[in-house]
């Protein structure tokens, strides 16, 4: 039997394709850029063809690579979670734009039904709050104002990406997995399916979305490339790199730093309840059996940099970003709160708008590079004072994601949370998990334990900065937010 892997890696910002050795050496990698489609201020929006096509040229190119589809014994999916793509079940193309979870268009929307009382019904079901992160208002926004989704009538589905994904990789077959599942809001979190209560509240029919499967097994083939490949791991991409750090015991706690930042802490079988808004959420699901993590979840974290280089001309690349900060011994009193596209946990505040705070004569550049990286530790030790008010504090933290390779951010986030960080030699857990979840799938590996030997080598930064210099930096931190929410 082949032992390469083949990983679609479908992101934000880009699409990839990795191909992995089952012990974890990435053996090739193709990576596309994604059009980024702001029709107006809060609206985020891709196109669902151009991910197709660039996703399918990555994994050309790998099967390439590997010497053939007869080459590669499965393939793990892993996607940008709660962005949702509307499709013709005939033509198998897509029917408008994809709605990015990044959009705000159903602020409006969600804030109404708060008002109304449902959300606290909506959490008990979901994990989850009323927010249009989620997928749920997205799909009710796009049926009641897009024609053409109302006239396909029967010939319509909506899915997330992975099931995009797979429709076009096996010519029809219409699943998602509990992960991406689980982060729609119609999805009942304690039984696992989807929920009538959920769909009448946001007007979306049952027969226009997917089957919910496990995040491991035999989903279904493409003969795309030649040779069949199975399709045998699914999983939403946050919840794919905390299988990538083998965080698979109760209490382990990774964060991922890509274009947003994401800090998910397993719970093991038991379902999570937050008293500090953060969201439960499927880790993934084998067997029919769903293991559960408690997230936190941050908008704008990578993205915030790619603003500074492209948007700003602060940075001429995002890897020059470390140099900067260290150019300056601190951050001048200046500090940036990212809230480009509102502010996620724990304030779930999607009206609040970016600040930069503190500035004078003194300031440069410089001080707001430091102050944008200092922001995502700053970002992060709010999510830790929520988790530990929930009962989950953190001890350790194992990184991951690009942000991640920057060495003065791993050591900042050590310095400001006060807990040894963990970050392994390959940062792409993302696709490492997914790599994982197939293998799994297809036999190659006898459970995710055993799969996690994938992981390799670590490096660990311990926190050197004084109490007293952390809390003061805290302090600024807080007076910042408090000048975006209006406090």
């Amino acid at each position: 039997m082949p032992e390469t892997i083949l990983v679609i890696d479908e992101g934000t910002t880009s699409t990839r394709g990795m191909l992995f050795a089952l012990d974890g050496r990435c053996l090739g990698s193709a990576q596309r850029e994604l059009t980024q489609h702001y029709p107006a201020p809060g609206l985020v929006e891709h196109d669902a063809a151009e991910i197709w096509e660039r996703t399918l040229a990555c994994t050309r190119e790998m099967i390439d690579k590997a010497g053939g589809a007869e080459r590669i014994a499965a393939i793990g999916i892993t996607n940008q979670r709660e962005t949702i793509v509307f499709w013709d079940k005939t033509t198998g193309e897509p029917l408008s734009p994809a709605i990015v979870w990044q959009d705000r268009r159903t602020a409006e929307r969600c804030a109404a039904l708060k008002e109304q009382g449902h959300e606290a019904a909506v959490q008990a079901k979901t994990g989850l709050l009323l927010d249009p992160y989620f997928s749920a208002s997205k799909i009710g926004w796009a049926l009641e104002h897009w024609p053409q989704l109302k006239d396909a009538g029967d010939r319509l589905a909506v899915g997330t990406v992975e099931s995009w994904l797979v429709w076009k990789l096996t010519g029809g077959l219409h699943v998602t997995d509990a992960t991406n599942a689980s982060r729609t809001a119609l999805m009942a979190i304690g039984s696992g399916g989807w929920d009538d209560g959920l769909l009448a509240l946001f007007g979306v029919p049952r027969a226009i979305l997917p089957e919910i499967v496990d995040c491991a097994g035999r989903f279904g083939e493409t003969r795309l490339f030649g040779a069949p490949i199975p399709i045998c791991g699914l999983a939403g991409d946050q919840q794919a790199a905390t299988i990538g750090q083998a965080c698979l015991s109760p209490g382990d706690t990774k964060a991922t730093y890509g274009t947003g930042a994401f800090v998910l802490t397993a719970t093991g079988t038991t379902l999570p309840t937050s008293r500090h808004r953060l969201l439960a959420t499927v880790a993934w699901q084998l067997g029919g059996q769903r293991h559960y993590a408690l997230e936190g979840s941050v908008f704008v974290a990578g993205s915030l940099i790619k603003w500074l280089r492209d948007d700003l001309g602060l940075l001429a690349s995002a890897a020059e970003s470390e140099a900067v900060a260290r150019s300056v011994p601190d951050n001048g009193g200046v500090y940036l709160v990212p809230a480009l596209s509102g502010l996620g946990a724990p304030w779930w505040r999607p009206d609040a708008r970016a600040a930069i705070t503190g500035l004078s004569f003194s300031a440069g550049r410089a001080h707001v590079v430091r102050a944008a990286l200092e922001a995502q530790a700053l970002q992060t030790h709010d999510l830790k004072t929520a988790f530990a008010g929930d009962g989950c504090d953190w001890t350790r933290l194992r990184i991951d994601g690009g942000m991640a390779a920057n060495d003065w951010l791993a050591q900042d986030l050590a310095d400001m949370l006060g807990v040894t960080v963990e970050r392994p030699a390959f940062v792409e857990t993302t696709a490492m998990g997914a790599a994982m979840l197939a293998g799994v799938g297809a036999g190659l590996f006898g459970s995710l334990e055993e799969a996690a030997k994938m992981r390799g080598e670590l490096r660990t930064f311990e926190p050197r900065l004084d109490a007293a210099a952390r809390q003061h930096r805290l302090d600024g931190w807080a007076k910042a937010v408090a000048s975006v929410l209006g406090g």
